[in-house]
């Protein structure tokens, strides 16, 4: 009797018999691998839809965007304590970059007495107008090379200019969320805002920008900013000193960039050949794959623990596939009796064996799919068209290989032994 295709699909359709006979403790059997491959499921759709969102909010500050800050940008949460120590950037050294460097494009300083770094319960400056105040917006400022770099987008009325910025003019820029709390009966442009007893005539509104990386709270929350010419804010806070600086590399030389920003400022901060940069510098492309790196961590971790659910699953389809032998032991018997193989027989028990976990990661695909379309209603998550593939085969896979022990002892049964067993 030789084992094929017909034969394949027999077994198939005997082990999902098996299945239905027995369907408690099929489902219970199998329950551990459910468990496990739903779990990698949700993780695959919730990791996949973070990275897409991050890398689509940090995408929209430019693929050429290079950031200059004392500190290392990206995802720096606990400065070193030389970082700390560091000097600030200067003004001088944004003009510098934009000057001295020809593969950059545009350059731009930032500067704002709220800390950046403190979170969404930091110490604002308020902002206001007539008998309505704002507490949460995030006061800076910059110059009009910013806007130059395709980064935002305007809503209403226009940005500040380079001869308003020289001038240091009265005049700001707010986010959305700016507008809508200061006037929310008439439109902002050409109306007033007062910031520490100054009037400032609002010449722009930004367009409402998707945030995930920051809190609605958060300082960095372009929505609620107040951009004024830098002049203009160096003026009003004059001993605030810090300053972040933004790049913008020319098509094809984002690396050539890099280089020459490093290079000037190793030398205009004067450190030595042989020690590293006293300055941190990224670009888009480094922070996402940190961002990567991290989010790739926790997959793994998160795998790992669901793994245990997957190991579970599997011990008990060892062990109602030894119940299965001991209860078929006369259908063994005959079946090797009329001609089958070791190889057949083999093949009969972990062909239902991957029939059972097979359908249990059918299941854990479904149900995983379920709660992944749920917690899109409250975080982005996207299923790759890997993760279900690769849940199936595993949970197959694991019907195989914890298959291989109760399929090899059923295939060394004497037939006649067999036969005779009650």
């Amino acid at each position: 009797m030789k084992f094929s295709g017909g034969h394949f699909f027999e077994n198939v359709r005997m082990g999902l018999d098996t299945l239905w006979q027995h369907k408690l403790r099929s489902f219970l059997t199998v329950l551990g691998v459910v468990i496990g491959t739903m779990t990698v499921i949700v993780i695959a759709a919730f990791v996949s839809g973070i990275d897409q969102r991050v890398a689509k909010e940090i995408e929209s500050f430019g693929t050429n965007s290079i950031y200059i800050y004392r500190f290392d940008p990206g995802f720096n949460f606990n400065p070193s304590a030389e970082e700390r120590m560091r000097k600030p950037l200067s003004y001088d050294d944004m003009v510098a970059i934009r000057t001295e460097c020809p593969s950059v494009a545009y350059a731009t300083a930032f500067m704002s007495p709220v800390d950046f770094f403190g979170g969404p319960f930091t110490e604002r400056v308020f902002v206001r107008h007539r008998d309505i105040e704002m507490k949460n917006a995030a006061v800076q400022g910059t110059s009009s090379s910013y806007f130059k770099m395709g980064v935002t987008n305007i809503a209403e009325g226009r940005y500040f200019t380079d001869e308003e910025d020289a001038l240091h003019a009265n005049v700001v820029v707010i986010g959305n969320d700016v507008a809508n709390t200061l006037f929310p009966y008439t439109k902002a442009v050409d109306q007033t805002v007062s910031i520490n007893g100054r009037i400032y005539r609002v010449v722009g509104v930004l367009a409402e920008r998707d945030i995930f990386l920051v809190g609605a709270e958060d300082p960095n929350n372009e929505n609620k900013a107040v951009y004024m010419p830098y002049l203009t804010l160096r003026k009003l806070y004059p001993d605030v000193d810090d300053n972040f600086v933004m790049a913008q590399a020319h098509a094809g030389k984002m690396d050539a960039a890099v280089e020459e920003i490093r290079e000037l400022l190793r030398r205009r901060r004067k450190v030595a050949y042989d020690k590293p940069d006293n300055f941190g510098i990224s670009t888009s492309d480094q922070i996402l794959t940190q961002f990567g790196a991290i989010t790739g961590g926790i997959f793994a971790l998160m795998v790992a623990i669901s793994s245990v659910g997957l190991l579970i699953g599997g011990i008990g389809v060892m062990n109602i596939m030894l119940v299965s032998v001991t209860e078929r032991t006369r259908e063994i018997g005959v079946r090797k009796a009329i001609g089958a193989r070791k190889r057949d027989i083999v093949a009969q028990f972990l062909i239902e064996a991957g029939t059972l976990t097979g359908v249990g990661g059918l299941l854990g695909i479904a149900v995983g799919s379920g709660l992944a379309l749920l917690i899109q209603m409250l975080m982005p998550t996207y299923i790759p068209l890997w993760a279900p593939i690769v849940g199936f085969v595993v949970s197959v896979g694991l019907g195989v290989v914890f298959g291989l022990w109760p399929a090899w002892k059923a295939a060394r049964l004497n037939p006649i032994e067999a036969l005779r067993y009650e």
